[in-house]
């Protein structure tokens, strides 16, 4: 039954919001949807380049990003950047309104200059797109959805939402050469960095949940910025600071034919404090309400897919369902390597993946396999998909991570599915459905193997991973798996030791002469191995990456499952 997975409308612990309010009486989510993933930014852009391409006068476009990169191509044609894209809508008539996090200074390695070029050259064109920050201290707008409307045609109604930011270093394939466009990575990651995201297109009635999520913000009364100094500097500027009107939000879209997903959509707001927002004055937290309300159900495997997997509120959210069910598995895709590589920076990073590494391994045990990715040309693949598929019944794409900011302190947004053909219980899901096409096409590309060649048997992906990665191990000459588990001070040694080669060379993992290398593209990892004055000041550095929004409250950061 979709209850059992999906937050109840009370659940959600956010009656102020409009989202669920054309919901019939006790249900929070939206059933007739097809649910499609797209696998890598260079697929996502270039469907989005298309569809917008045939959007016309009165139809809507509506974006919400961390990031937006003018100059970024959504194809290999100079003439598709993100802006022009943008800007040839709006002169069409099409309505383009978008919300981007103002973020910090753009001295600190920031982008918020970026985000205002692209916003100038939209409204000269006609739309709006607005730098907003409405976020808690130290916190960000981290939702990453686009959504587009036909006003003539509401079947060809679609949004986007996952963890594909509209900007550098996105537009990769499953080649894993690398965006063309790079943001400054560590030299680890090699001159183009491979990146590996996930991102969902989402078609029915459901459109109109995100769509809501959109207009939410967009409408709220809350001024862009309560900051002195910012608002003075908007001013400045004169940039615009007053969201104009939105045309009437039109009924949901059909369900396309055979369409058989129930979607819910998930969100994080934080509570601002001085003033809250109209549509959650006091945050929403249904994106950690709805993942510790189906873990605390699940019974085989878990597989994740993150960024980040941080703090010890993640890995007691893992470990006690571990701990609670004995036939429980639990399998992670996260980055080898942190994404900065200063001292201070690399060192808080590792300190909060071992607080959640440690509380796992502990409860599971050899019922945990963690992996990242190497590329074909031997260098770290980033990891920045947001994926977690449970007991293949259940599973979550958006833009939260698995720490205490994306829970708590920034704006995330999800979408949850279930598969309406699925009646509970141990019923096994049909093969085409979300959850197993999503999982069979991930492992698929990390073991090397066409998704259709990929087991369906929680048990049988088990091996398959394993096998794939003491085979590449082996290669690179890394073989063992509790290599990286020891956490006694040694030389400094973040990870295992392929990972310290990657750091001193800067250069692609060599491996064995003359051995042709193994298919696949998993690693074995294990927690981090700090020393005992990287653990003196670790553990400061890493609450200013990784805030908790509800200090101060009385609230977990992660409710228990």
């Amino acid at each position: 039954m979709l209850e059992d997975l999906f937050l109840l409308p009370e659940e959600r612990a956010n009656p102020d919001t409009r989202v669920d309010a054309r919901h019939p009486a006790g249900v929070a989510w939206s059933t007739g949807n097809r649910v499609r993933p797209i696998v890598h930014g260079a697929p996502y852009f270039a469907e989005l380049h298309e569809r917008i391409g045939h959007l016309g006068k009165g139809d809507l476009l509506f974006f919400a990003d961390w990031r937006g990169d003018p100059d970024e191509r959504l194809t290999d044609d100079p003439g598709s950047t993100l802006s022009a894209t943008l800007v040839a809508a709006a002169r069409r008539g099409v309505v383009v309104k978008g919300l981007l996090w103002r973020s910090h200074w753009r001295h600190f390695g920031f982008h918020a200059e970026k985000s205002r070029n692209l916003g100038l050259a939209i409204e000269e064109a006609g739309g709006e797109c607005l730098r907003d920050m409405r976020v808690a201290p130290g916190g960000s707008h981290h939702q990453k959805f686009v959504v587009l409307r036909h006003a003539d045609d509401p079947a060809r109604d679609i949004a986007y939402v996952g963890g594909i930011d509209l900007c550098h270093s996105r537009r990769d394939t499953i080649e894993h050469e690398g965006d063309p466009q790079t943001i400054p990575m560590p030299q680890v990651f090699g001159p183009r960095p491979a990146w590996h995201d996930v991102h969902c297109a989402v078609q029915g009635p459901a459109v109109h949940d995100i769509e809501t999520t959109f207009r939410e913000r967009w409408e709220d009364s809350t001024p862009l910025t309560l900051n002195p100094g910012r608002l003075l500097s908007s001013l400045i500027q004169r940039e615009d600071l007053d969201p104009g009107p939105l045309p009437e939000q039109a009924p949901p879209p059909p369900s396309p034919e055979d369409a058989h997903e129930a979607v819910q959509v998930l969100r994080t707001y934080p509570d601002l404090l001085t003033k809250g927002f109209d549509f959650a004055p006091d945050g929403e937290r249904s994106i950690a309400l709805a993942n510790a309300k189906v873990v605390g159900t699940a019974r085989r495997l878990i597989y994740l897919e993150d960024q980040y997997l941080w703090s010890e509120d993640v890995g007691r959210h893992f470990g006690d369902a571990l701990r609670d069910n004995p036939e429980l598995r639990l399998i992670a895709v996260i980055p080898i390597t942190p994404d900065m590589d200063g001292e201070l920076s690399a060192a808080g990073q590792e300190y909060g993946r071992r607080l959640a590494m440690d509380l796992i391994l502990e409860a599971g045990g050899d019922r945990v396999a963690l992996y990242g990715l190497t590329s074909p040309q031997g260098f770290p693949v980033y990891v920045h998909s947001k994926v977690c598929i449970i007991d293949d019944r259940w599973a979550s794409i958006g833009s939260d991570n698995f720490n205490r900011r994306s829970w708590t302190n920034d704006s995330e947004i999800a979408c949850a599915i279930q598969d309406e053909r699925v009646t509970g219980g141990d019923a096994a899901a049909p093969r085409d459905a979300l959850t197993l096409r999503l999982r069979r096409e991930l492992v698929g590309e990390h073991v090397g193997l066409d998704p259709d060649d990929v087991p369906d048997d929680p048990d049988q992906v088990w091996d398959l991973m394993a096998e794939t990665a003491d085979a590449l191990d082996a290669y690179y000459g890394d073989s063992g798996p509790d290599r990286g588990r020891v956490h006694v001070p040694r030389p400094r040694a973040p990870m295992r030791g392929t990972a310290v080669r990657w750091r001193r060379r800067g250069k692609p993992a060599a491996g064995s002469p003359g051995v042709e290398r193994p298919r696949g593209r998993l690693r074995r990892i294990g927690p981090p191995e700090l020393t005992r004055l990287q653990l003196l000041w670790a553990s400061r550095v890493y609450d200013a990456f990784d805030p908790n929004g509800v200090l101060g409250r009385g609230d977990d950061p992660i409710p228990p499952s």
